[in-house]
């Protein structure tokens, strides 16, 4: 069986809504598809399937459903809700199958799929080639008997039971009294249940991004866009603010001065304060290509080590099981605990850092600045068609600026796994090397697409 991913990216399968690969048509086999692959043993077979706000979401949703009940499997329907609630959904009702369809903190217009298994965790991706073989082959004698069709249900009380799930990460016999909170929902899928959850803790919550229409999810919003809340926290007096992104799997902290503070400084806190109770499992932190070495250095002072892997949670988890480490993420705000999920959670996260607060009794501006990041540039090539990476000319330029940099910065160029882009990003101490670096590889790669 071939073994190679077409569809599926380093996040499930994403792309603009109604065309390829987010058609009704691909939806439908993939139910199917994935109902076949997780057909396992003579039980009634229940698939939990959640959404985001998006208005493509009510599209992708029926398509699924009919994919999966032709597949003879049993679907769960629980709406709009956070992506690591379907994952804890998914192992807490013994499901044989998760499904969110989110496109996470892209704009409206893009939908995805996410897969996760029975465990709670998402697919491997051999796993998801053997789903995309199974698309590829005639299942039309494999689908269900006219009496082994699957049916249709709703599950009202899955908010409360996520609800219940992240408030139970927070220390026992804590409160959050007297504290402001300003809380960014990106009006996306924790729009309801993450300033629920912090209101229930004890907190005045000031909600903003928490109004949905279909369209406005990410928009000028959450923690792709954070602008808004840093606002918010100071206009509120609150003492900290809390951004979320479109499948709540991400946060960003704000501090009551209205600054902003990354997932890299979130995963030092979290390490600091994890270490200090002995909670840690390992002495490796898992982060990715995307941290600064700020965190390499802060952590090293803590007696811990940095354990690099690629971009994406999904990367973050798989080397997490490997090393039996139980703290991970992104600096984009991916926060993996495993003690408590089995993805990003950005609600569990935010509380951990709120536990911090409530047990200094300090400013955020001051319990949430770790470490002084070296100066760091990000930047996009957008391209056309095949990707200018490999261009011996981008090779070139990537030789000479790895050669400036030395062992005092990094230099790193990927693309991205869900849109046609090149991401660009230089660190080191010397910021105007910084921005000259990233500015000659963006116009190497530039010039690529223009020779090609």
């Amino acid at each position: 069986m071939s073994k190679t991913r077409h569809l599926f990216g380093t996040d499930g399968i994403r792309g603009l809504a109604n065309q390829d690969p987010m058609t009704v048509e691909i939806a439908q086999k993939l139910g199917q598809a994935a109902g076949l692959r997780f057909t396992r043993g003579v039980h009634r077979h229940r698939v939990l399937l959640g959404k985001d706000t998006r208005l493509s979401g009510y599209m992708i949703e029926c398509a699924l459903v009919s994919g999966f009940l032709s597949a003879g499997m049993d679907v769960t329907l629980v709406g709009p809700m956070p992506t690591p609630a379907i994952a804890m959904l998914t192992r807490s009702l013994r499901a044989d199958l998760g499904v969110m369809i989110s496109a996470s903190h892209n704009p409206f217009g893009d939908n995805g799929i996410k897969l996760f298994g029975p465990d709670g965790f998402k697919l491997s991706d051999e796993t998801e080639a053997e789903i995309e073989e199974l698309m590829r082959s005639d299942l039309a004698g494999r689908l269900a008997a006219p009496d082994r069709i699957g049916r249709a249900s709703r599950l009202n009380d899955a908010a409360g039971r996520y609800i219940e799930n992240a408030k139970a990460s927070f220390p026992r016999g804590r409160r959050l009294d007297g504290l402001r909170i300003v809380i960014d929902c990106a009006n996306g899928a924790a729009y309801r249940v993450a300033p629920t959850a912090l209101w229930e803790l004890g907190a005045e919550v000031i909600r903003i991004g928490c109004e949905p229409d279909g369209i406005n999810i990410n928009e000028q919003c959450g923690s792709t866009k954070p602008e808004s809340l840093c606002e918010a926290v100071v206009a509120h007096g609150a003492h900290i603010g809390i951004a979320l992104d479109g499948d709540a799997d991400r946060v960003l902290i704000a501090d009551e001065k209205g600054r902003l503070i990354d997932g890299d400084q979130i995963l030092a806190l979290i390490a600091r304060s994890w270490g200090r109770q002995g909670r840690l499992n390992s002495a490796q932190i898992v982060a990715t290509v995307m941290s600064n070495m700020g965190l390499a250095r802060c952590l090293e002072g803590l007696g811990l080590e940095l354990v690099r892997t690629a971009v994406g949670d999904r990367y973050v988890v798989e080397r997490m099981r490997e090393l039996g480490a139980n703290l991970g993420g992104e600096q984009s705000g991916h926060m993996v605990l495993s003690d408590f999920a089995t993805t990003g959670d950005g609600l569990v996260a935010a509380l951990q850092v709120l536990a911090v607060l409530v047990e200094e009794g300090r400013p955020a501006s001051e319990v949430c600045r770790m470490f002084t990041p070296f100066p760091q540039m990000l930047r996009n090539v957008r391209f056309a068609g095949k990707s200018p990476l490999h261009a011996p000319s981008v090779q070139d330029a990537r030789r000479r600026a790895e050669a400036e940099l030395g062992t005092a910065g990094r230099l790193l160029l990927r693309e991205s796994g869900t849109e046609p882009l090149v991401r660009v990003m230089a660190e080191a101490e010397d910021p105007a090397l910084v921005e000259r670096i990233v500015a000659e590889m963006c116009e190497a790669i530039d010039s690529a697409q223009v020779v090609a």
